[in-house]
């Protein structure tokens, strides 16, 4: 299965930005915590079979504000360099296409949708995948396991649906392309549910884990985060940095909290 991570530049403002509105993080705190949970995403793909494709934006996909937020740096530079620091400098060689598994290929589409949409398609049709899953950069909790679990459930349902808080997924692996056009409106699940079956395709399943770019994903992944550290199963190390160095906690009332 070839697993598309699609990667904002890592920009203040940009990435996260529900945590800065609504939590005690700063821009810089949230560019810190987007860092870590695509470095941990990276890491798991690496570790699972499949294959990763890192789906950066371009300045063509980026909001007006952001796309030329740094005429120094290109949103492509970024995210290479983003993923050099997560997998090592092993995982970029010659024209830095492919090697190791990891492939770099850029947004291409006016919406969400359309540049998932988009990718998928091409990967199946085009290129002849057997599967793709799209896997979003902010889930640092997901393990290999998750990931090769969609990868042999796609093999018996044509999509597959890895739920995440208020009916958003996390992970979705596809074996046959859908109508994407508003694919991922609220509640994602369902509408992509609704789109598989309407196609006459099987729907499977995969856990349910939180996602950090909202306030109430970000609350359960440090939960789980203090869960498996107490069970003795540690994992997302650099998200679990980041969490401690910003001091980050759930409080007795279930507030997000700083020390």
């Amino acid at each position: 299965m070839i697993v598309v991570v699609p990667v904002d530049p890592p920009r203040e403002g940009l990435v996260l930005s529900s945590l800065v509105d609504e939590t005690p993080l700063s821009a810089a705190d949230a560019v810190a915590l987007y860092e870590a949970a695509v470095a941990d995403v990276c890491w798991a793909v690496a570790e699972s079979g499949g294959d990763l494709l890192v789906n950066y934006r371009d300045a063509e996909t980026l909001p007006d504000e952001f796309a030329n937020a740094d005429s120094d740096s290109d949103p492509e530079a970024e995210v290479r360099a983003l993923v050099i620091d997560a997998l090592g400098e092993d995982a970029i060689a010659g024209d830095g296409d492919r090697d190791a598994g990891v492939r770099f290929e850029p947004q291409v589409g006016s919406s969400r949708d359309a540049r998932i949409g988009n990718t998928v398609t091409h990967l199946l049709e085009r290129e002849g995948a057997d599967s793709v899953g799209v896997l979003e950069s902010t889930a640092p909790l997901v393990r290999r396991t998750e990931i090769d679990g969609v990868a042999m459930s796609v093999r018996r349902h044509e999509v597959v649906l890895g739920p995440s808080a208020e009916g958003r997924t996390y992970l979705a692996g596809f074996r046959e392309a859908i109508d994407f056009a508003d694919a991922y409106a609220t509640p994602e699940v369902t509408t992509l549910a609704t789109r598989a079956t309407d196609a006459g395709f099987g729907v499977g399943f995969a856990p349910m884990l939180p996602t950090v770019d909202t306030p109430a994903g970000l609350r359960s992944t440090l939960a789980l985060l203090e869960a498996r550290r107490l069970a003795d199963q540690p994992g997302s190390e650099a998200t679990a940095a980041v969490v401690d160095e910003l001091g980050l906690a759930v409080g007795d009332d279930g507030s997000l909290e700083r020390s």
